[in-house]
């Protein structure tokens, strides 16, 4: 009798420990799927994607990144002391993709607020215009919360975004500009 108690007791430990197995792998591969690498001229940026805040962006960011459409495409618009703006293959500002444009996803301030290293999508003057033009922060922008959608946040790499060149005057529209060399999802890394 005893034997049998040791033997049950056993295999359920091991059930409980495959069944946290299964769900820490599950979860290092959900971690993975909404992780994005964005590999810039100076080093590798690390974003943690936010699909608890704005699920539609993050999916159609990662369907462009599995398309490869930011793959070459520049920085044309780089405030200092403001943020990077990049995801146009134009480079003019007036670029997208060829998918529709987004509903606004936005996050009230108490939830999630434009801080350094904040990504968000960039939009025209009407709310559900954006597309895949998105931008990353250099400095808090308290004017932009709740104003703009929030996808994701740099947990690595701030001081490569850093050295993104910078543009002029107040449009801070780039000469030559620096350029996303490569965007992909951890999922999808070799």
């Amino acid at each position: 009798m005893h034997r049998r108690t040791l033997l049950a007791s056993t295999i359920a430990a091991t059930g409980i420990m495959m069944s946290e197995a299964t769900t820490n792998d599950a979860a290092a591969q959900d971690d993975r799927e909404n992780t994005l690498f964005f590999d810039l001229k100076d080093g590798r940026v690390v974003i943690k994607l936010r699909p608890d805040l704005a699920p539609q962006h993050v999916e159609r960011i990662k369907a462009l990144v599995r398309q490869g459409f930011y793959d070459g495409t520049p920085f044309h618009r780089v405030i200092e002391g403001f943020m990077a703006q990049g995801g146009d293959p134009t480079g003019t500002g007036t670029g997208g993709s060829q998918m529709p444009d987004l509903p606004a996803e936005f996050s009230p301030p108490a939830k999630a607020r434009f801080l350094r290293g904040v990504c968000g999508m960039a939009r025209t003057a009407a709310p559900n215009s954006a597309n895949s033009q998105f931008f990353i922060m250099f400095a808090p922008a308290s004017s932009l919360d709740g104003q703009y959608t929030i996808w994701g946040q740099v947990t690595s790499g701030m001081e490569f975004v850093d050295k993104i060149k910078r543009g002029a005057g107040q449009s801070g529209m780039v000469r030559e500009p620096d350029r996303l060399l490569k965007a992909q999802l951890a999922a999808d890394a070799a």
